[in-house]
C-alpha cells in the first residue's frame, strides 16, 4: 500500500489519508469544500462547493497518478437531497464524456457543516 498526501488537497481533518493506493486501485478520502491553504470551509452554496470538492479530488488524484478520467466509482454525500440538481451540474461538468458508476446519499451531517462530500476509487497504471 502506498499513502498519497499533496499540499494541494486539504490535509486530513482526523486520523485517516487523502488517499491509498493498493495495486493499481486508488481510494480517495471523502472530499468536502474546505480550502488546502486556510482548512476553512468555501463556498455558500451546493454548487459553489462541489467546485472545490472536486478540484480537491483533483488534486489528490494527481498525487497518486491518475485523473478523473480514470475514475470508476463516485460516492456524493449530499446534506439535503434537494441539493442534487446544483451538485449534479456541477459534477457533470467534470465527467462530462466518462461518466464512472456513482451513488449518491443524503447524510444527516457532513464535516465542518458542509454540504456535500465526495469520494472516488480510481485506477493507476502506477503499482503501490
Amino acid at each position: 500500500m502506498r499513502t498519497i498526501a499533496t499540499a494541494d488537497a486539504p490535509k486530513a481533518i482526523g486520523p485517516y489519508s487523502q488517499a491509498i493506493a493498493l495495486d493499481r486501485l486508488v481510494f480517495t478520502a471523502g472530499q468536502v469544500a474546505l480550502d488546502p491553504k486556510s482548512g476553512e470551509l468555501v463556498g455558500r452554496t451546493t454548487g459553489e462547493q462541489t467546485e472545490q470538492v472536486l478540484a480537491n479530488l483533483r488534486a489528490v488524484l494527481s498525487a497518486a497518478g491518475t485523473s478523473f478520467a480514470n475514475v470508476v466509482k463516485t460516492t456524493v454525500y449530499l446534506a439535503d437531497m434537494a441539493d442534487f440538481a446544483q451538485m449534479n451540474e456541477v459534477y457533470a461538468k467534470h465527467f462530462a464524456s466518462h461518466k464512472p458508476a456513482r451513488s449518491t446519499v443524503q447524510a444527516a451531517g457532513l464535516p465542518k457543516g458542509a454540504r456535500v462530500e465526495i469520494d472516488v476509487i480510481a485506477v493507476t497504471s502506477r503499482h503501490a
